[in-house]
């Protein structure tokens, strides 16, 4: 996760000459700022990691996470962590220092509406029950050798009259389009397990990795849906699945993470309106975030498991970045508290649970160094500290853990959605 603001550099504000070269010169200028910002990054990415390993990373108080044994493999996958978060200092997209005024004004005409009408007292109101999604097109697709359901359906979401940004978010013209990927078996209806990706996830090449689908569809005999959560995949609004999400622009966030929980609720409804009888949901880092959140929308689901979550965003960025790093940006933009409270209002940790508290189950990572597992414990004690499970990993390696398979397994089962579940 990157610092949440950048300069402006001067090339991009010089003035464009009239004329022919103008457009030549534009394309320059264009990719001098590129390759200036790369090297920029570049120069500054060893400083960045190196300061992530410093032991003044917060810890918060209460229950203590174990501690994992120390071993080659468990460094092996921390670092995995420490490789994707350096693709993030290197090429994420971040919102510019010229914004600042913007955001400051944002944030405070946003926390006057929602204390106005009551939503940071009172979280649920924010969030109004969705329709069953009513499909666009569904048709067949194939990736890996599986073969799928591609479903689109206008996602319908806005934000609230009056909102900040609604119209900017409302301007995002492919993310105004939901997708998912569908797995459904022909004959008698099954259990359908709704899987909710994370970040820079969206695509069926990685969605099927991070959600076993041979496994849960072939081997469990379930049902499965994969959203796609808004700015990801084909709703992306830059170069890679994700850009814009954790740019720093945290008006964009609270809308994407209100619109990320309404079109799965609008999946579900789809499912139930299909005849869809037992209907579970499983998350996975940011999908685990939704996943949460969903459980605190929809009592009538079959079990809610949230895999390796983060529950706060400001405490995900004092994870990942280094203290001066995290007071430098309070300094530029608007102060965390407030951007706390902002994001009351798509907290999980604001609603109470609405799943039965034996349908709940989490997992986490002893390495994670990407969500930190404080994140974890948060949501396992706001949920009346159901099953956990802990492994030694990291936040990447969660795919190939033998005790999140294991999780899963017993969470199903337990649940009723076992091969030959109805």
């Amino acid at each position: 996760m990157l610092p949440t603001l950048r300069m402006t550099p001067a090339y991009e504000r010089l003035p464009e000459r009239d004329g022919a070269g103008s457009h030549l010169d534009a394309r320059i200028r264009t990719s001098l700022g590129r390759g200036v910002e790369l090297a920029v990054r570049a120069l500054v990415a060893p400083t960045l990691l190196a300061a992530r390993w410093l032991p003044a990373r917060e810890r918060p108080t209460g229950d203590a996470v174990p501690v994992a044994r120390a071993s080659l493999g468990l460094g092996f996958k921390m670092l995995l962590d420490e490789v994707f978060f350096l693709t993030e200092v290197l090429s994420a997209p971040t919102a510019s220092l010229a914004d600042r005024h913007r955001f400051r004004a944002e944030v405070a005409e946003a926390l006057a509406l929602y204390a106005e009408r009551g939503w940071l007292d009172e979280p649920l109101g924010y969030h109004p029950t969705p329709p069953p999604a009513e499909p666009i097109e569904v048709r067949r697709a194939a990736a890996r050798g599986l073969a799928f359901q591609h479903l689109r359906f206008d996602s319908g979401y806005a934000p609230h009259p009056g909102e900040p940004g609604r119209a900017r978010w409302l301007g995002y013209a492919a993310n105004r389009t939901a997708h998912a990927w569908v797995f459904e078996h022909s004959g008698p209806p099954r259990p359908w397990l709704v899987c909710v990706p994370g970040y820079r996830m969206g695509h069926p090449l990685v969605d099927f990795t991070g959600f076993p689908a041979v496994w849960l569809h072939h081997r469990l005999g379930l049902n499965v849906a994969i959203p796609v959560l808004p700015l990801h995949g084909p709703r992306r609004i830059g170069l890679r699945s994700g850009d814009g999400f954790l740019s720093g622009d945290y008006i964009d966030t609270v809308h994407m993470q209100a619109q990320a929980v309404w079109d799965v609720r609008r999946l579900v409804g789809w499912l139930r309106a299909r005849g869809a009888r037992t209907i579970g949901a499983y998350g996975v880092s940011l999908g685990a975030y939704t996943t949460a959140l969903l459980a605190a929308l929809e009592a009538d689901l079959a079990c809610v498991i949230a895999g390796i979550s983060v529950t706060c965003y400001v405490s995900a960025v004092r994870w990942n970045l280094p203290p001066f790093l995290v007071a430098l940006a309070e300094r530029i933009g608007p102060p965390w508290a407030e951007i706390e409270r902002l994001c009351r209002v798509i907290s999980p940790l604001a609603l109470p649970p609405r799943v039965a508290p034996e349908r709940r189950y989490l997992f986490g990572a002893l390495g994670d160094r990407l969500a930190s597992p404080y994140d974890t414990t948060a949501l396992w004690q706001h949920w009346g500290r159901p099953r956990l499970v802990w492994y030694a990993g990291g936040h990447v390696s969660f795919t190939w853990e033998a005790e999140v398979r294991a999780l899963l397994r017993e969470a199903l089962a337990a649940s009723g959605m076992g091969r030959g579940s109805r």
